[in-house]
């Protein structure tokens, strides 16, 4: 695992004011990485790293000489921590760089963002025991959880191609769905959208076909996290999903915010991953010392919804619930890695894993609309007077994310936000 080093002092302040603002997402600390262009023009898709306000062109600051995000993700651990370590020195306050970089800065307002990296295929887990939990009970009240659940990282394999930046909007999915009293299913519009608050990690350097990655160096393959929304139309899901899972219900959109916070940004906020006593302990190929030591993430997760007409009144997102990763998740970036790849699988640079609707044991720390609104039954009421059970047409739903420890200085991961069109 990275260790903590000079890019992580809370000393630190950059040449660019903004990021020495008090709650800034990108500080001097976090240093995420993406890929932008000037808003509105035909410009090529550079990579891009946040600080403050602004966004630094790496190529134009001379620091690679590639467009190519996956080329970076591929590189070595030693590699990807030095590049973050010349970038720190040269934004940092009296940096004889700053002559020369403040020509590679664009501010984020003037950007338009696509997809971090080039995705060539994406996973989605369910490592969130609460949200397995409180579905689970909707359903099967007498057995919420499956029996495998403690035991092997459950996970489906989704569609990259519909993986979108925050930002941008979708249409309400159509598909198949059957009331429980209809002898026949039928067709149209779901009625029952919503949200899954998820994060998604990133793959560094991947492994040949054959070649199992072990947990123990499993930390050495992951790149970076962001936030991830994998939006579920819920009725569709509940006709189709047996015998093989998900499938229309999951695969016409899932959105992602711009930027990928490396895992060395985060390494002042890992937390220890500690299974109940009474808990089955992971088997042999899904358990380390490190792993238990430090495989966890402590990221504060936050949902934030915006209705048309709290846009069209002025009024600000309301924030519907707010929790913590490391509680949530029952399974660690690194376990998911070791799982995905014990049979021989090669992942990629650039794959993407998500981790699976991360719910707080609490309702105020619920991931999903499905969870807050006990499947539809009891309506959520927001501050101007509105109810929701799920999500209509017009809503925009915002996923933010930040990082807080004593004696670190707070990092954001961003925000993953899209508008839902009409079908």
């Amino acid at each position: 695992m990275t260790k903590l080093d000079t890019t992580h002092d809370p000393t630190l302040r950059s040449w660019v004011a903004s990021a020495n603002a008090a709650r800034c997402d990108f500080p001097i600390q976090n240093l995420p990485f993406g890929r932008f262009r000037r808003a509105g023009s035909a410009e090529r898709w550079r990579i891009g790293v946040a600080i403050g306000d602004q966004v630094l062109d790496v190529s134009a600051a001379a620091l690679v000489d590639t467009d190519d995000m996956n080329v970076l993700m591929a590189a070595a651990p030693a590699e990807r921590r030095a590049l973050r370590a010349k970038i720190s020195a040269g934004l940092r306050e009296s940096s004889p760089m700053q002559a020369a970089w403040s020509n590679a800065l664009l501010p984020q307002a003037q950007a338009e963002y696509t997809l971090p990296c080039r995705i060539g295929d994406y996973t989605d887990f369910y490592t969130g025991i609460y949200h397995a939990t409180a579905v689970g009970k909707l359903f099967r009240p007498d057995q919420p959880l499956m029996p495998n659940y403690k035991w092997v990282p459950i996970g489906y394999h989704g569609r990259a191609s519909s993986i979108v930046v925050s930002g941008q909007p979708f249409k309400r999915p159509k598909g198949q769905t059957k009331a429980p009293d209809a002898a026949v299913p039928t067709f149209g519009p779901s009625k029952r959208l919503d949200y899954e608050l998820e994060l998604g990690f990133f793959l560094a350097a991947g492994n040949a076909l054959g070649q199992p990655i072990p947990i123990e160096e499993a930390e050495d393959h992951l790149f970076g996290v962001c936030l991830l929304n994998d939006w579920s139309a819920r009725d569709v899901q509940a006709w189709e999903y047996q015998p093989l899972g998900p499938f229309l219900a999951k695969n016409f959109a899932t959105t992602i915010s711009p930027w990928i916070v490396t895992m060395e940004a985060l390494e002042p906020f890992r937390a220890r991953f500690e299974r109940p006593a009474d808990d089955p302990q992971p088997l042999p190929y899904l358990d380390a010392q490190s792993n238990r030591e430090r495989g966890g993430l402590d990221i504060v997760l936050e949902v934030w919804l915006q209705t048309s007409r709290m846009r069209e009144a002025g009024e600000a997102p309301a924030r519907l619930t707010r929790g913590s990763s490391a509680q949530a998740a029952y399974w660690t970036p690194a376990q998911l890695i070791a799982h995905h790849t014990v049979n021989g699988c090669n992942l990629q640079p650039g794959d993407l894993l998500g981790s699976g609707t991360l719910s707080g044991p609490s309702a105020d720390q619920a991931g999903s609309l499905l969870e807050l609104t006990k499947g539809g039954k009891d309506p959520l009421t927001l501050p101007n007077g509105e109810q929701r059970t799920f999500l209509e047409d017009g809503d925009t739903l915002i996923l933010r994310g930040y990082c807080e420890a004593e004696g670190a200085v707070r990092i954001g991961l961003g925000e993953a936000s899209a508008m839902i069109l009409p079908a």
